[in-house]
């Protein structure tokens, strides 16, 4: 096998994994990040995405300023976990500025505008709780994943291959209410901020949208955009979009864990053909988490391959940055597919240990100067 990146595990058949990779070392990407919310965050229990239930909705804005400026605009110090482990934007932040990788932002339902530049998909507020059974309205479904299929398609003429990353709380259970209504059983297999993955509580949210729009498991397997206005959020919308218009021209990364599972689900309905331009790159802390399954997901819809970069962060002497090898956080931001684009510009001259030693002196810099200060 000729990946010899270190420090990045792979899932999924060799050899077609081994000629994506190749395909992308030294050439340039682009990285595109949606930011979204989703009313499915409010339910308890559901989301440490935040230091608290008010704050949720300020993380995704957080987020992409933080990755703009090295810092946030919209809250004072970075979104963190109620007991202070800092957003995964960090790590995200840290490779884009190492390998000098352009950033973009898209708007897709968020309650906060953030302090920094976006391109808007106009889609009119937050998602809706799922247990509702109407996360979004059908009409905006349509019309925005036209646009975002736009987006991609111009994307792809600035860069050789697109990377798409998402900061939405909550979207680990839109992704499950999306899978089951695509008829993927995948209870028990997403992923959680928490290392306590609270499985009882996303299931119950689920089943209670399913009731409320009268549907079973596997109902809205014929209809993916119907899929994601019962049971999605906007972020689906948007990322669905770019990577139906950007991989018919150039490879796409998908930046994520659970969430990309049940984007791909939807592309694997809408346009089947393209899914071989298409790869998951996330973080080991994803690949190896115990409490759910990205293989499992991801094979359910399409044989991709999955790559698991390593930011090191499990040997970091920050007990903060430490507790991301512990299992709390694991993704989000797009972190694990901006490591992996990092090592893949530099040809692999940008390691785990460079990477973490970038997250580290951020870290010192973003966190511990504010927790001094106050």
């Amino acid at each position: 096998m000729s990946i010899d990146l270190k420090n990045v595990s792979v899932i999924g058949d060799e050899f077609k994994a081994s000629k994506f990779i190749e395909n992308l070392k030294g050439k340039e990407p682009v990285f595109i990040c949606t930011m979204s919310n989703t009313m499915t965050a409010t339910v308890p229990g559901i989301t440490v995405a935040g230091a608290n239930p008010e704050l949720i909705k300020y993380t995704p804005p957080a987020d992409v300023e933080l990755v703009y400026y090295g810092e946030c605009k919209c809250i004072p110090g970075v979104p963190a976990t109620p007991d202070g482990k800092p957003t995964p934007a960090i790590i995200t932040m840290s490779a884009l500025k190492l390998a000098e990788v352009p950033f973009f932002v898209v708007e897709a339902g968020c309650e906060v505008k953030p302090y920094a530049p976006y391109i808007s998909l106009n889609i009119p507020g937050p998602g809706g709780n799922i247990q509702t059974g109407k996360a979004l309205d059908r009409g905006v479904v349509e019309k925005s994943i036209g646009y975002a299929e736009l987006l991609g398609r111009n994307f792809a003429d600035l860069a050789d291959y697109l990377v798409l990353g998402e900061t939405l709380p909550g979207g680990t259970t839109t992704a499950l209410g999306v899978l089951m209504g695509l008829g993927i059983d995948a209870r028990g297999k997403v992923s959680s901020s928490m290392p306590d993955n609270p499985h009882e509580i996303k299931n119950r949210a689920v089943e209670e949208g399913m009731r409320a729009a009268g549907i079973q498991i596997g109902s809205l397997r014929n209809d993916p955009l119907g899929a994601i206005a019962t049971l999605g959020d906007p972020m689906m919308i948007s990322v669905v979009g770019m990577a139906l218009g950007a991989a018919p021209k150039v490879p796409v990364i998908l930046a994520g864990g659970t969430q990309m599972a049940a984007v791909v689900a939807l592309i694997s309905r809408i346009r089947p053909d393209i899914l071989n331009n298409i790869a998951i790159g996330t973080t080991k802390y994803i690949v190896e988490d115990p409490t759910s399954s990205i293989q499992w997901l991801i094979d359910q819809s399409a044989d991709m391959p999955i790559f698991g970069a390593d930011p090191g962060l499990g040997k970091s002497h920050k007990e903060g940055l430490r507790a991301f090898g512990h299992g709390f956080v694991r993704e989000g931001v797009g972190a694990g597919g901006a490591t992996l684009t990092a090592m893949l510009k530099s040809k692999g001259k940008i390691t785990t240990d460079i990477v973490r030693a970038e997250i580290e002196r951020n870290y010192e810099r973003i966190v511990e100067a504010k927790l001094r200060e106050s």
